[in-house]
């Protein structure tokens, strides 16, 4: 009798935060101020419990990448790998500057350097474009596909979600492959990596093992500071990302609990 009645409270207590989450602020606004805090305390807590390595995007980045990879869930663009990675092109080129994160497991399973294109820089990133024929790296998210075989080897196709900053990537053919200019005695060489045509390049260490990670519809950011991209995309936008970890939240947690009964 007791457990009947634990498990009619989670259950009603999971309805009235759907219900909750779903229900639109008073005025038009698009949340309350309870769902923010809810939501930027999930963020902080998810931040602090990933098992980074030796380095690690800060939290301002982290929090950038998470809200897209949010709204790309919400959309139905990502599988249910739920992996997302990281690159911060405000870095110099000979930093570890690529950090791949297991969400289920809360734990970096890659940190490494990744190269920038060859109109875009020398050691920092600087430039960037949308345009066929640049060579030049562009910011904003992807959604990984499959793989092929090309002069690189193994490679992975990538779907630029940004329209207007990246949606060219597959007329551009920027992928994710691996280049032998991606190394730290290239960095001892020249002082700083190689650079790609506007791919994100990566060591050949290991690339098999990374190209396997992220292939098949998973979240992939490319960041650089651009305030025309903080106005005008769309998987930047927090309220969405909110309301869609809000409902999600209930049904995961709900779940949990249930299995525990």
């Amino acid at each position: 009798m007791q457990r009947k009645a634990i498990i009619l409270f989670i259950l009603s207590l999971f309805i009235s935060i759907s219900i909750y989450a779903a229900t639109p602020a008073p005025n038009g606004g698009n949340g309350s101020e309870a769902k923010v805090v809810l939501f930027e305390n999930h963020i902080h807590s998810l931040y602090r419990t990933i098992l980074f390595k030796k380095s690690k995007p800060s939290f301002e980045l982290f929090r950038k990448s998470y809200v897209g990879y949010l709204n790309l869930k919400a959309a139905g663009k990502l599988s249910d790998k739920n992996i997302l990675t990281i690159i911060d092109f405000r870095l110099s080129s000979t930093k570890n500057r690529l950090w791949t994160i297991d969400l289920n497991k809360k734990r970096v399973v890659y940190e490494s350097l990744v190269a920038h294109g060859r109109n875009t820089g020398d050691e920092y990133a600087k430039n960037f474009s949308n345009e066929v024929e640049s060579n030049m790296s562009s910011f904003g998210f992807y959604v990984t596909g499959d793989t092929y075989i090309g002069k690189h080897g193994l490679s992975l196709y990538l779907d630029g979600a940004d329209e207007g900053f990246n949606c060219n990537a597959r007329t551009r053919s920027v992928v994710m492959h691996s280049a032998d200019y991606v190394t730290e005695s290239f960095i001892n060489k020249t002082g700083r990596l190689g650079r790609s045509l506007g791919c994100p390049a990566i060591p050949i260490k290991n690339h098999k093992e990374v190209i396997s990670t992220l292939m098949d519809k998973t979240c992939l950011f490319i960041y650089f500071p651009d305030s025309a991209y903080e106005k005008k995309s769309r998987l930047l936008a927090e309220n969405t990302a909110m309301d869609y970890f809000l409902v999600n939240q209930s049904v995961t947690e709900t779940s949990a609990t249930m299995a525990t009964l």
